[in-house]
């Protein structure tokens, strides 16, 4: 079959744009024993896709020049050489940015981790991978206890926005940065205590405000000065879980660190990164709190859902232009 690809052809020094992709077609190879051809229906966009652009060692390998960009998504089996993902099947996996992709069973995502009928959309967002993450590192690695405050910086994303739901569930005090009146007021509307709008707010003062007693645990989505600012205004014994850096991804240069790390010591905190592929033996016992949790109208989400293969490379860029609400995806096509 003909299949539209968009290539990495440049590594960015600084922000990413369209000019460091191409657009080519070319035909899908002949399928080899055990593997599958997917179609690809809908393609997710997460930051931590622009980390996999530069050429350093990391938890995956960096993509290659003149290979697909690396992207998760959802796809229907088109031809089947393994009898267990016969044609017709949803899968999801790493498929990247093309029209059609070859795996193997072991690529792929379990399917027994989302419930039967569960539309790409929803397996994508609100079941996706951004909750998985939100999941794991806040109760793995935070482990929140009722009553502590919990701050969460890019709260209106869809990691974010899911890990300050789940602290608010667990029975924390729950406070969100994020950037405009829009984002901040959908976070009050979830349930958290207090949203600090970094684009009009002093995020040290407000912190002030609103942690009293200081932050006994801190999800971090994005770094720099706000990672500083956590730091300083940190309880005794806080818990740092470190999920994503966005403020940096970008950067011509490496911007200088935190400068309070010494805080670390005073206060004892413990601070810890961590990637949601350290959890994958749990996918299942978490999906289950997730759908429960889902189902009982206990957790909100937002889908921010562009069309159109000749629009992925814009749809990426948008997460570092700010202009995603909730969840960034891209629809290709619909199930057949």
């Amino acid at each position: 079959m003909n299949n539209q690809q968009w290539l990495m052809i440049e590594r960015p020094n600084g922000m990413v744009s369209e000019q460091h992709f191409t657009l080519t077609e070319t035909k899908t190879p002949l399928l080899r024993e055990g593997e599958v051809l997917i179609k690809t229906l809908m393609l997710s966009f997460d930051p931590a896709m622009r980390g996999w652009m530069d050429d350093k060692p990391s938890y995956l390998p960096p993509v290659a020049i003149n290979e697909p960009m690396r992207a998760s998504g959802i796809g229907q089996v088109v031809e089947s050489n393994d009898d267990a993902l016969p044609v017709g099947t949803l899968v999801q996996g790493i498929l990247g940015w093309q029209e059609y992709s070859i795996a193997g069973p072991n690529s792929l995502f379990p399917p027994s981790a989302l419930p039967s009928g569960t539309p790409p959309n929803i397996a994508l967002s609100v079941l996706g991978a951004t909750s998985l993450t939100a999941y794991f590192g806040l109760l793995k690695i935070g482990d929140p206890q009722p009553g502590e405050t919990v701050l969460i910086s890019g709260a209106a994303g869809a990691t974010g926005s899911a890990a300050a739901q789940i602290a608010k569930l667990k029975g924390a005090r729950v406070i969100g940065i994020a950037g405009g009146k829009d984002k901040c007021d959908w976070l009050l509307g979830t349930g958290i205590d207090a949203v600090i709008d970094y684009k009009s707010e002093n995020i040290r003062a407000r912190l002030s405000e609103t942690c009293p007693d200081g932050i006994h645990v801190f999800f971090d989505n994005v770094g720099g000065d706000t990672l500083e600012a956590a730091i300083e205004h940190a309880a005794d014994f806080a818990r740092f879980v470190l999920c994503g850096s966005i403020s940096n991804y970008n950067d011509d240069s490496p911007k200088p660190g935190p400068n309070n790390m010494f805080s670390l010591i005073a206060k004892r905190i413990r601070m810890q990164g961590f990637i949601m592929f350290d959890y994958m033996a749990e996918v299942d016992s978490a999906m289950a709190d997730l759908v429960q949790w889902l189902t009982e109208g206990k957790l909100l989400w937002r889908e921010d859902i562009k069309e159109g293969f000749d629009n992925i490379p814009k749809t990426f860029i948008r997460l570092f232009e700010g202009k995603n609400q909730g969840k960034q995806l891209l629809k290709l096509a619909d199930p057949n």
